[in-house]
């Protein structure tokens, strides 16, 4: 049976990404057994996906070299016996692993420094394959090969009994059509929506009967607090886990959110989502659903990639009314909820 490592990204938004990779892989040698190296706080993503087989723990931050426990960690790898390692991240670090862990197939593109730990380096055609998504696949053809296009949309099991649970442990309304709002991007400022859009929002859908929850991790808790003080959404932020986010969000009747993690969670269980992008570009990192529409303003000093406005401004964002994007839910709620078939528990 054929053995893969995957060196997962740190990201949760990246590594929803990376599962159309994980697909290809399962569906072109159904007994491959993939094993995934993720850092913890990505791990229940990744228990999502039925391609994979194990989620071995990384321990390392970013930024963190570690020679020694490294090598350590490499030794532990070494009697696995994987026949390769497909390497995500674009760190030397990354790659360090598995050429420790003598890995005979080691898979990437070429990044930091990186000639001699992968020897199955690729160079990347930036323009012709402009997804993060369609870079990550890339990696499952062979070398020199095209990339098999369309690619599979990446598709995260859904516990409904789980989310009944956490349903009733957070006291939250099962009847309400619940819109879900995710305020939060770690990226930074430039990526967040205004906390007073998000209010004057939830105004709007609460006075069309809707209730309105807000999800993010315990460092979006101080959005959450503003917005639900000036409205009267319900603030989840840090008080969910990552997993039982997942199950809400799938089953919000729709959801608002930046371009973030939990983004990519809300169009991988196929909700119907409206995306607002300010400093990044849909171009390289759109929500991959059919359920998905995105709102950009196209402005000329848009996208900058910044983790802040250079310009002191955020018009970008600032700009994007709450009513244009009540006008796009209100389109995407017309329509019939998706219904692509989930994996066993979707």
């Amino acid at each position: 049976m054929p053995r893969i490592l995957i060196i997962a990204p740190a990201w949760v938004g990246d590594t929803v990404m990376a599962q159309p990779l994980l697909m290809r892989l399962k569906a072109r040698s159904p007994q491959t057994r993939i094993e995934v190296l993720a850092a913890a706080w990505v791990a229940p993503i990744l228990a999502r996906m039925p391609e994979v087989d194990a989620t071995l723990d990384n321990p390392f931050g970013h930024g963190e070299l570690k020679l020694a426990q490294r090598l350590r960690l490499a030794r532990s790898l070494k009697s696995r016996g994987y026949d390769q390692a497909i390497v995500l991240p674009n760190s030397l670090k990354s790659a360090l692993v598995p050429f420790f862990a003598g890995i005979p197939r080691r898979t990437g593109f070429v990044g930091e420094g990186r000639f001699g730990l992968l020897n199955d380096l690729r160079r990347l055609d930036a323009a012709a394959h402009p997804l993060l998504a369609e870079r990550f696949a890339l990696l499952a053809e062979p070398p020199g090969a095209a990339l098999s296009r369309p690619l599979p949309m990446p598709r995260l099991t859904v516990d409904q009994a789980r989310a009944q649970a956490t349903l009733a442990r957070l006291g939250l309304r099962d009847d309400a059509e619940p819109i879900a709002f995710c305020p939060g991007a770690e990226y930074g400022p430039a990526k967040r929506w205004p906390a007073h859009h998000f209010a004057r929002l939830a105004h709007l859908l609460t006075a069309k009967g809707h209730a309105v929850w807000l999800l993010g991790s315990p460092r979006d808790a101080h959005l959450g607090a503003a917005i639900a003080a000036a409205s009267t959404a319900r603030n989840l932020c840090g008080k969910t886990t990552l997993d039982e986010a997942v199950d809400l969000l799938a089953h919000a009747r729709a959801v608002v959110s930046n371009d973030s993690g939990l983004m990519h969670v809300a169009a991988a269980v196929g909700t119907p989502l409206v995306a607002l992008y300010g400093s990044s570009s849909p171009g390289f990192t759109p929500p991959l659903s059919p359920a998905a529409r995105i709102l950009s303003l196209g402005l000329a000093c848009s996208p900058c990639f910044e983790r802040a406005c250079p310009l002191g401004h955020l018009d970008c964002l600032e700009k994007l009314v709450p009513e244009a994007v009540q006008e796009a839910l209100t389109t995407l709620l017309a329509r019939p909820r998706d219904t692509r078939p989930g994996p066993a528990g979707a």
